[in-house]
C-alpha cells in the first residue's frame, strides 16, 4: 500500500536523526534499539501483568487504565493529523525498528502514522502511573529514564521525529493525570468507565488505522474484565514468588494462546487488508483476550493452596 497522509518537519529534527544514524554504530545502535521494548506489546503485559496479578490490583487497573487510554488517545491523534513517518519521506532516514515487522514498511494502515509517539506514550504512562501509585525514589528515577530512553530510541531508529516523542511524552503524563483525576472525583466505576468510553468512541468514525482498533478492543474488554472481578471474581494478590512467576507466565500463555486462536477462523489477507470488516474482528478480538486475562484469568488463582495469613497488598517493594 502506498503511503499516505501529511508531512511536515522541522529541519532540524531531520539533520538530528541523520547526524546520530551516520556515527552510531551497531553494536550501540542495537542497544539504544532494545528501549523500545518498553513500549511494546510483550514488555507492557509482563510490567502490567506482574503487578495486577500479583503485587497490588488496585495499582495495576490505574496503570492498566492510563496505558490503555493513552494508547486510545494516541490513536485518535495520529489518526487526526495524519502524519507520515519520517523514513517515508527522507531516504537518507533508515528505519531499524518497524512497528509491524510483517507488514509492509509503508503500509500506514499497519505501521501506524507518526505523530505523536505511541511507544512514548505507552512508557509514560505507565511507568508515570507506577510512580505515582508506589511513591518511592527508586521508582520515580526509574520511571523518568526508561520513558526518556525510550523515546530517544524512537527517533535514532527512524520511526519517529523528536516532535513526535515529545508529544508521547507529554501526551502520556496527561494521560496519567486524567485517569486519577477522574478516579478521585467519580467514585462509581461503572460511570467512571462510561466517561472515558465517551471520549474514545468518535473515534470509530474517523480512524483507519489497526492501532486504534487495538485500543478500543483492550479498552472494553479490560474494562469488562474489572467490572467481573468487583463482581464475582474478587482475586487477591500474592506474595509468594511461585505464584507470582506462575501468574504472570500463565496470563502471558493465555494471552498469546488466544491471540493466535481468534485468527484461525479468518485468512491472513482478511486480517490484515484493512477494511472495516477486518479492523472491528481485531477490536472484538483484542476485547475477548482483555476480558479473559484482566477478568476470567484470575478465576485459577482460587485453585492455589491458601497459606497461613492473608496476603499483603503494600509490603515487598
Amino acid at each position: 500500500m502506498a503511503a499516505s497522509g501529511t508531512t511536515f518537519f522541522f529541519p532540524w529534527e531531520v539533520s538530528l536523526m541523520e547526524w546520530l544514524q551516520a556515527r552510531i554504530g551497531s553494536g550501540l545502535m542495537s542497544i539504544i534499539s532494545l528501549f523500545s521494548m518498553f513500549g511494546e506489546e510483550l514488555m507492557l503485559i509482563l510490567i502490567l501483568g506482574f503487578v495486577y496479578w500479583s503485587y497490588d490490583k488496585k495499582l495495576g487497573r490505574t496503570m492498566g487504565l492510563s496505558a490503555i487510554m493513552g494508547l486510545t488517545w494516541n490513536t485518535m491523534a495520529k489518526n487526526i493529523i495524519l502524519r507520515r513517518r519520517p523514513y517515508f519521506d527522507h531516504e537518507s532516514i533508515k528505519i531499524l525498528r518497524v512497528v509491524e515487522p510483517g507488514a509492509d514498511i509503508y503500509d500506514i494502515a499497519a505501521q501506524g502514522y507518526s505523530f505523536p509517539s505511541g511507544h512514548s506514550t505507552n512508557a509514560a504512562t505507565l511507568f508515570c502511573s507506577m510512580a505515582a501509585g508506589l511513591r518511592k525514589r527508586w521508582v520515580t528515577v526509574v520511571a523518568t529514564a526508561i520513558p526518556l530512553l525510550t523515546g530517544i530510541s524512537r527517533f535514532v531508529v527512524g520511526a519517529h521525529y523528536p516532535t513526535d516523542v515529545l508529544a508521547g511524552w507529554l501526551l502520556g503524563v496527561l494521560s496519567v493525570l486524567i485517569v486519577r483525576e477522574l478516579q478521585k472525583r467519580v467514585r462509581n466505576t461503572l460511570l467512571r468507565y462510561g466517561i472515558l468510553l465517551i471520549t474514545a468512541v468518535p473515534g470509530f468514525f474517523f480512524c483507519k488505522s489497526a492501532d486504534y482498533f487495538t485500543a478500543m478492543g483492550l479498552m472494553i474488554g479490560f474494562m469488562g474484565g474489572t467490572l467481573l472481578d468487583d463482581r464475582c471474581v474478587h482475586f487477591e494478590n500474592t506474595r509468594k514468588p511461585l505464584w507470582m512467576v506462575a501468574r504472570v507466565l500463565g496470563g502471558l500463555a493465555i494471552y498469546f494462546v488466544l491471540n493466535t486462536m481468534l485468527k484461525l477462523p479468518f485468512s491472513r489477507e482478511f486480517l490484515s487488508n484493512g477494511s472495516g470488516a477486518a479492523l472491528l474482528v481485531r477490536c472484538a478480538r483484542y476485547a475477548i483476550i482483555a476480558f479473559v486475562v484482566f477478568g476470567v484469568y484470575p478465576l485459577l488463582f482460587k485453585l492455589e493452596r491458601k497459606t497461613d495469613g492473608r496476603d499483603s497488598a503494600t509490603e515487598w517493594i
